[in-house]
């Protein structure tokens, strides 16, 4: 049997209250970033929320394994971006408001 075969073991609501939960934190920060007007924030974390939502599919029996987990992967590398991508720019432009300060 594979490494992990004990997971099989936990009930299915265990698996829909974690995907709850990071839902539930995702769509936070990204209310959290739109109100701040960091919408490429915003929208990374709202990616994340619905990646969350795509795995719960799963567990409801809605979709198939394969089906909701290559949704979600992919929701969640584009989510990844574009937080990358927000975090990079306030980064550089907190370096360079710095230096013209110097």
């Amino acid at each position: 049997m594979p490494i992990g075969d004990f997971v099989n073991n936990i009930p299915a609501p265990i698996f829909l209250l974690v995907h709850l939960a990071a839902f539930a934190i995702g769509a936070y920060f990204a209310w959290r970033s739109f109100n701040a007007d960091a919408s490429t924030l915003g929208w990374g974390f709202t990616l994340f929320a619905l990646a969350e939502i795509s795995y719960m599919t799963y567990h409801l029996d809605w979709t198939v394994f394969l089906f909701a987990h290559l949704i979600s992967e992919v929701l969640d590398l584009v989510a990844f971006i574009l937080i990358f991508v927000a975090v990079s720019q306030r980064g550089v432009a907190g370096m360079t408001a710095a230096t013209q300060r110097s």
